[in-house]
């Protein structure tokens, strides 16, 4: 059976947990273990996939098609724990299950309440989240702040999975905030000693503290904490804002000996010191950049970062293997009202990038985008909606097919270039959603092809409507390549225009997929592409630079 690590948070929420859990499954993985990485989510919602990303962030989809919380990304970013729709649970899916349960008559008469029917139904969704019989160590990642009420049954359930394993094979480690205060030059430690007197008011009591810090802890501080905590002093890790990039933390960690301290805890042996050669390389690599690259992101929730996570992510690691650092020009889609607002925003990017979204808003913004970077010969890049939008912009001021839109938000339009497939007709709209892996046969020669090295891909996709496989005869006869198709339904999933430096929109979601030592193959080129663009074409931007998206929001 595999020892199992939960992770609780304190203080304040969004400290970072998703990121410490992936970190230290990464650490494991490399002293030669196998992980799980599972996130539980304490809100009522079945799984974000209805939440605006203002509230929540992206959605990230796993291949089997599950919409689930954005940390599941850092987990894949930074292991390779294979994840599933049993990876993320949330209150809502919990409830719904005992529900349902409870309407067939599961419980026999019995009345239903949080203990035990809800603490087992978590404790169960616990042991689901293991998603291969030889993992080592399941990591579990408890979402919220201890003393919310909305994480209780969570924690109940996990004291209990505790008290129900034998003695060392279960593993508490709590993230809190040591806030500094700059009017007084200190940091301190009464919040951490009150989120930890919650959790063990509850009947959990953490074996390992990690403290975030924006300043140096003394020693003074790790004693006080031990005392107070009831911690021993060397398990009390203190976890500073790292100077360059997120991809720090893992390496951090290992230094305040938190693979050691695992190691002792559940009985595990390690191999030595845990190796980070290839990691420590690319840290390194990321040290060395001083180039630029300044990509224009255009769309609708620019002004939350985490709502393009995943695509900012993908950028930056596709940066660190072209050597570049990556400047974002945030553009909210809704400000580009005519082709002169275009052509101010857009001027000295470049690449364009167009993410996924849903709803009307800001729609012709991301269009009249779309026809500058094509008319300006600037590298653009079309994600789901994005690619959407480049074929009604190419249809309109191409093909000259006047008014092509898609029927998602122009029903009446003459020329619906994006529309459903006849067998989603009808079908309640949740039922149409193409979401998950999918495969795609890339046409010999085209760019595509190029970039990904193979005539068969498999992508993750998270979308409803399609490419009108009634316009296809027209795209095929004019410049523009519909490189890649899904060979089951022959559905258009890339299209692209040859005789341009680098465009290409693909219907699915390239981010979901990209590592930080292997990039993405799409936002490889596409970065490549716009370095390029800044060596021969165009002046480095005007005003100081920002770090890559993992560095500069880290």
């Amino acid at each position: 059976m595999p020892k199992h690590i939960f992770i609780t948070g304190g203080v304040v929420s969004s400290l970072g947990k998703g990121l410490t859990s992936a970190a230290i499954g990464m650490i494991l993985e490399r002293q030669g273990l196998k992980v799980s990485m599972q996130k539980l989510d304490p809100y009522i919602n079945v799984d974000p996939g209805t939440m605006s990303p203002f509230q929540h962030g992206e959605v990230y989809v796993t291949d089997d098609g599950a919409e689930t919380d954005l940390d599941l990304g850092h987990y894949e970013r930074f292991t390779h724990a294979r994840l599933t729709k049993a990876s993320n649970f949330t209150t809502g899916k919990i409830y719904s299950s005992v529900i349902e349960k409870e309407r067939r008559g599961d419980y026999l008469g019995k009345t239903v309440q949080v203990i035990p029917h809800i603490t087992d139904a978590l404790k169960e969704a616990i042991v689901a989240g293991v998603t291969d019989a030889d993992v080592d160590v399941a990591i579990t990642e408890i979402g919220g702040t201890v003393g919310d009420i909305e994480s209780l049954p969570f924690l109940e359930a996990v004291r209990q999975f505790a008290l129900d394993r034998p003695r060392g094979e279960v593993m508490f480690i709590h993230l809190t905030l040591l806030p500094y205060l700059r009017a007084s030059g200190e940091l301190k430690t009464k919040p951490t000693q009150q989120s930890v007197g919650k959790l063990r008011e509850i009947g959990i009591q953490p074996d390992v503290l990690i403290c975030r810090t924006e300043v140096p802890m003394d020693q003074d501080m790790f004693k006080k904490i031990s005392l107070f905590c009831n911690v021993r002093p060397e398990a009390v890790i203190e976890e500073r804002d790292v100077d360059f990039s997120i991809y720090e933390v893992p390496m951090d960690l290992t230094k305040a000996g938190i693979d050691r301290l695992i190691a002792h805890h559940l009985g595990l042996r390690l191999d030595g010191p845990t190796p980070f050669g290839d990691w420590a390389d690319m840290i390194e690599r990321i040290r060395a950049i001083d180039k630029t690259v300044e990509i224009g992101i255009v769309g609708k929730y620019v002004e939350l970062h985490d709502a393009y996570k995943s695509i900012y992510e993908a950028l930056s690691h596709a940066g660190i293997a072209h050597d570049v650092e990556i400047k974002l020009r945030k553009i909210s889609a809704e400000t580009i009202d005519s082709a002169e607002a275009a052509s101010r925003l857009l001027e000295g990017v470049h690449g364009v990038l167009v993410p996924g979204g849903f709803g009307e808003r800001g729609l012709e913004g991301k269009i009249r985008a779309i026809r500058w970077a094509r008319e300006s010969k600037v590298p653009f890049f079309g994600i789901c909606l994005g690619m959407q939008c480049a074929v009604i912009e190419y249809a309109r001021n191409v093909l000259g097919l006047d008014g092509a839109h898609t029927l998602e938000h122009s029903p009446l339009t003459k020329h619906p270039v994006i529309s459903l497939m006849d067998d989603q007709e009808g079908v309640p709209k949740g039922g149409t959603m193409r979401l998950g892996a999918y495969a795609c046969d890339l046409t010999e020669g085209s760019l595509a092809r190029k970039l990904y090295g193979d005539d068969l891909i498999d992508e993750r996709h998270r979308h409803r409507f399609e490419f009108n496989n009634a316009y296809r005869e027209a795209f095929e006869a004019s410049d523009m390549n519909l490189s890649g198709t899904n060979p089951e339904r022959d559905l258009v999933e890339i299209v692209e225009i040859p005789d341009h430096p680098f465009f290409i929109g693909v219907q699915f979601h390239p981010e979901f997929k990209s590592r930080p030592l292997t990039p993405q193959p799409v936002f490889s080129g596409f970065v490549a592409a716009a370095k390029a663009l800044s060596v021969d074409q165009l002046p480095r931007a005007a005003g100081g630079s920002a770090k890559p998206a993992a560095v500069a929001h880290s």
